[in-house]
């Protein structure tokens, strides 16, 4: 349709007003959701969640019926992360040292940029002695932005195979002989079992487990035995029992005791209390077939990756654990698990309000999610 030049002059002219007023701001200019000005810095927050146990959870040290973990959230240009802290008093943490380790570390990751993650990794670390569940938290936000930002699964920025994530062992508590038995019928699905052991009637509980299944086990006696020779006579007694490992049979500080012991058991013994970091491993190859990787221990996934090079440089096992955790850091530890021999990632299946979704099991076959990211549903 052909304009006047009456028109056309009176058309134009609107425009230019309207332009005019832009410039001077008596009609707001439209932001558009497509664009979005990019935050100068990170927006952290965090909360507090009670995990519920669906069973009471006890081990050689003691028992619990639920977990207060800590969950963060780091948000940029539209983008957010989770990460997720589960405090051990193992290792003087709390929610509340948590949230403390969190505070102190607010200025570093609000004012820093996450796509340098590996320099903040490392600052992360030495923030301050130990907490390292806090530094975990955060580091896993750091890593889960970044994917996400990038819009690849965490595994495939890390250049892994999906299909070789290995099984999960699903884990049965210490417990009462006839309630453990129910323990191991409620796992049916799973192929593979890790029986918690470290008190006196450890005897009396695989008789029990072994009256129901046949399933090959491993034995986390979580430094409940306090002289190399108790362990030597109950891992010689475990090794006529379809045990595949024994893990962390002493003290961590009983190293030279653990070697002796080594030396004369034919059961691979993995370390868990013992190994914490990276530095930590070499000092152990000469008395464990191999460790127990913890996200929560660790410090996060940075770090558990120098954990499974390191070790696999010499020559040891790697199993990737876990605490009583939610799909966020179970996840987590999930992308790294194609790296590694074993897996024991079942925190999230003890727990009965998990708050999240993510990594999947199928027979004991950890599903990876393929969403960017860790592939969580879910938000605080």
């Amino acid at each position: 349709m052909s304009m006047t030049r009456k028109e056309f002059f009176k058309t134009t002219g609107k425009a230019l007003a309207a332009a005019g007023a832009l410039r001077a701001g008596l009609i707001p200019v439209p932001i558009f959701s497509c664009a979005p000005t990019p935050e100068k810095g990170v927006r952290l927050s965090y909360k507090k969640i009670r995990l519920f146990l669906k069973h009471t959870w006890t081990i050689a040290r003691g028992s619990s019926d639920f977990k207060d973990n800590v969950f963060v959230r780091l948000e940029k240009d539209g983008v957010y992360g989770l990460g997720e802290a589960a405090p051990n008093i193992r290792y003087q943490e709390t929610w509340e040292s948590t949230v403390e380790l969190i505070e102190k570390a607010r200025s570093l990751l609000e004012e820093g940029d996450p796509w340098k993650f590996g320099e903040l990794g490392h600052r992360i670390l030495a923030i301050a002695e130990g907490q390292t569940a806090a530094k975990a938290a955060l580091d896993i936000a750091l890593m889960d932005w970044v994917t996400k930002k990038l819009r690849v699964p965490l595994y495939r920025y890390l250049g892994l195979d999906k299909s070789k994530t290995p099984l999960t062992s699903f884990t049965i508590g210490i417990d009462t002989p006839e309630v453990m038995k129910a323990k191991v019928k409620e796992a049916e699905e799973f192929p593979l079992l890790k029986i918690k052991v470290g008190l006196k009637n450890d005897e009396e509980i695989l008789g029990a487990i072994r009256s129901v299944t046949d399933k090959p086990l491993r034995v986390d006696a979580n430094e409940g035995w306090k002289s190399k020779e108790e362990a030597l006579e109950k891992i010689r007694w475990l090794e006529g029992m379809g045990v595949e490992f024994i893990e962390q049979p002493l003290p961590s500080s009983m190293l030279e005791e653990t070697k002796w012991l080594r030396e004369r058991v034919k059961l691979p013994i993995i370390a868990d209390e013992a190994v914490k970091s990276a530095r930590d491993i070499p000092r152990l190859a000469t008395a464990y077939d191999g460790i127990n990787i913890k996200l929560m221990k660790a410090g996060g996934v940075q770090e558990a990756l120098r954990m499974i090079a390191m070790a696999k440089s010499l020559g040891m096992k790697i199993m990737l654990g876990c605490m009583i955790e939610s799909s966020v850091a179970i996840s987590a530890a999930a992308h790294l698990s194609p790296l590694v021999d074993y897996a024991d990632l079942d925190g999230n299946l003890l727990i009965s309000n998990d708050p999240f979704e993510g990594v999947r099991t199928e027979k004991g076959r950890l599903i990876l999610p393929d969403r960017p990211g860790l592939g969580i549903k879910g938000d605080l």
